[in-house]
């Protein structure tokens, strides 16, 4: 989940075309550029080992979207830190993270040797990897997710939506967060100047920001919700749930273009919970 505070080598952002490796390689450094800082600014929202779906605060416990866990082989797309997995790991889980950022893995690192787990679970795998690419054997894992991983950030989404389908089970789980394609149409901001529509929804033009050297240093795409929709059954999946989560009154932590104001008028998120077709 980023909210745009570590560009600071940005010159220019907009609405361009940009093609899949180099949306890859935009993200993998800013994401390791911007590791520590953004877990100093965010970490004790997120926690050493909590599993937040969104912004807005809600967690696993909340939603049970993965069902129980206990024993359970489970994949985290694009782990980050590696929250969620180390969350996972003390419900019983076994928990491997895959992250594109190595910088983002050296801070999962960092949080296991200053808040290590208990002795009961299992400390999660984490592996330096893209999610285009995913290092395991075919019906590897009984459960995957992703909070805020990955699917936002690169262009060819059908293809880690295939890869999951690969490494997954036959009717195991698969539920992913991203941006609301509703958040599309406004300005990234937490005000009231956020509040009026400037964006056409229909618009798929990815959000790319420039480094002075003219490199592309940042890169978001947008798929409306029935892209998402289209995605998942062409990948094999069937949807169970989608879930369109509405601002706690207990989260006054604005995050980027999160924030209660906002949220109270609008979704910020969504999440998707699936299956996969066993045929």
């Amino acid at each position: 989940m980023s909210d745009g505070s570590y560009r600071a080598e940005v010159i220019s952002g907009g609405y361009l075309p940009i093609d899949e490796e180099a949306s890859v390689r935009a993200n993998r450094g800013y994401w390791d550029n911007s590791a520590e800082e953004y877990l100093s600014e965010h970490g004790s929202f997120l926690g050493a080992s909590e599993f937040m779906w969104c912004p807005e605060g809600i967690h696993e416990s909340d939603l049970n979207l993965l069902g129980d866990v206990h024993r359970r082989q489970i994949l985290e797309v694009g782990c980050g830190a590696g929250q969620c997995s180390r969350w996972l790991a003390e419900e019983g889980a076994i928990a491997t993270g895959v992250d594109v950022s190595a910088g983002m893995l050296e801070q999962a690192s960092r949080l296991q040797r200053e808040h290590p787990l208990s002795d009961d679970a299992t400390p999660p795998t984490f592996l330096h990897a893209d999610a285009r690419a995913l290092p395991f054997a075919s019906n590897s894992f009984d459960v995957a997710f992703s909070s805020y991983g990955a699917l936002p950030f690169v262009k060819d989404a059908e293809v880690v939506l295939a890869e999951v389908a690969r490494v997954v089970r036959p009717g195991g789980r698969w539920a992913f967060s991203t941006t609301h394609p509703m958040r599309w149409m406004f300005p990234d901001v937490p005000g009231e100047s956020g509040l009026t529509v400037e964006y056409s929804y229909f618009d798929r033009t990815p959000y790319v920001e420039i480094s002075a050297d003219g490199q592309p240093v940042y890169a978001e795409h947008h798929r409306t919700m029935g892209d998402w929709v289209n995605l998942l059954v062409t990948a094999g999946f069937t949807i169970e749930s989608v879930t369109e989560p509405e601002w706690p009154e207990s989260n006054p932590t604005a995050w980027g273009g999160w924030s209660p104001l906002r949220g109270s008028l609008m979704p910020g998120t969504v999440i998707f919970s699936t299956t996969l077709n066993k045929d």
